[in-house]
């Protein structure tokens, strides 16, 4: 059975930074292109970051380009997602999962709140 599971968020101030980890169980990370995802209230589930199973190839949601970093650690099953310059619309649940997500691989997210 896959797990995901998320950790690093909390509350932060707008213009703060954190870094979002993701541990897997299984070697999923390692052969799969990877995403970070998230939910805000009331809205949809958006993809914000994606990077191939290599690392070469990244991308980003328009509204984070250049503010988030998306990283892996294949020997560590664990991908990273850096956040700074956070802005109160980044607040929201954060959840990893492979690219293109797998509704049964989905874990618990973080929440990451930016408030002042």
């Amino acid at each position: 059975q896959v797990q995901l599971v998320e950790s690093g968020g909390g509350l932060v101030q707008p213009g703060g930074s954190l870094r979002l980890s993701c541990i897997a169980s299984g070697s999923i990370v390692s052969i799969n292109d990877m995403g970070w995802y998230r939910q805000a209230p009331g809205k949809q589930r958006e993809l914000v970051a994606s990077v191939n199973s290599r690392g070469a190839n990244i991308n980003y949601a328009d509204t984070v380009e250049g503010r988030f970093t998306i990283s892996r650690d294949n020997a560590k099953n664990t991908v990273y997602l850096e956040m700074n310059s956070l802005k109160p619309e980044d607040t929201a649940v954060y959840y990893c999962n492979i690219y293109p997500p797998r509704w049964n691989y989905w874990g618990q997210g973080t929440q990451v709140t930016v408030s002042s």
